[in-house]
C-alpha cells in the first residue's frame, strides 16, 4: 500500500482542494493490557472481557481480553495528530463530534493498530474557522477487517495575523 506521510503539514488553502484524498497513515501503536486497564479505571468500565485475562481465556469467544470500543475510538485523535495533518498556523483544534461510527472487529490485547485518514470536506465557518470532516479507518495489523470506521469532525482555528504585524 502506498502510505502518505506529509513531510510538512498541508496549508488551509491546500486542504480546501484535497477532498477525497488520503491525508495520511499513522505509525502502529500497541494496545496492551496496561492501556486497557487504565482506560477501564478512567471510565469505570471494568467488564471482564476487557480486564480479566484469565476469565477471558476461559469464557470469551476471542480467548483473550479485548480493548474497549471507545478506547479504540479515543485513540484516533492522538494518531491523527502524529500524522502531521493539521496546518502549522493552527491556533486551536477541537473535537466537534463523530458521524457514522462503526465497530467492526475486536482489538485483541497486544494487537497493533494504526489510523488511515481521508479528507471528506473543509467547510468555512467564519473568518479563520474551518470544520474538517474526515473518514477514519483504524486498521489492525495482520487482519483484513478494520477495528472501526468513523467520520470525525474537527473545528480548526487559524492563527490570525496581528494588525500592523
Amino acid at each position: 500500500m502506498n502510505e502518505i506521510r506529509p513531510k510538512t503539514p498541508p496549508t488551509y488553502e491546500q486542504l480546501r482542494t484535497m477532498s477525497g484524498q488520503e491525508l495520511g497513515v499513522s505509525e502502529w501503536t500497541t494496545v496492551d493490557q496496561d492501556r486497557i486497564n487504565q482506560f477501564a479505571e478512567c471510565t469505570g468500565d471494568h467488564q471482564w472481557i476487557h480486564v480479566d485475562p484469565e476469565r477471558a481465556r476461559r469464557q470469551s469467544p476471542f480467548r483473550t481480553t479485548i480493548a474497549h470500543g471507545y478506547l479504540t475510538l479515543s485513540i484516533i485523535g492522538a494518531l491523527a495528530l502524529g500524522m502531521g495533518i493539521v496546518p502549522e498556523n493552527t491556533q486551536a483544534a477541537f473535537n466537534y463530534g463523530f458521524d457514522k461510527v462503526r465497530f467492526l472487529a475486536p482489538v485483541r490485547v497486544g494487537a497493533r493498530i494504526r489510523l488511515r485518514t481521508v479528507l471528506l470536506s473543509m467547510e468555512d465557518r467564519g473568518p479563520g474557522q474551518y470544520l474538517m470532516k474526515a473518514a477514519n479507518t483504524v486498521e489492525i495489523e495482520g487482519e483484513e477487517k478494520p477495528a472501526l470506521t468513523a467520520e470525525t469532525l474537527v473545528m480548526l482555528y487559524e492563527r490570525r495575523k496581528r494588525a500592523g504585524a
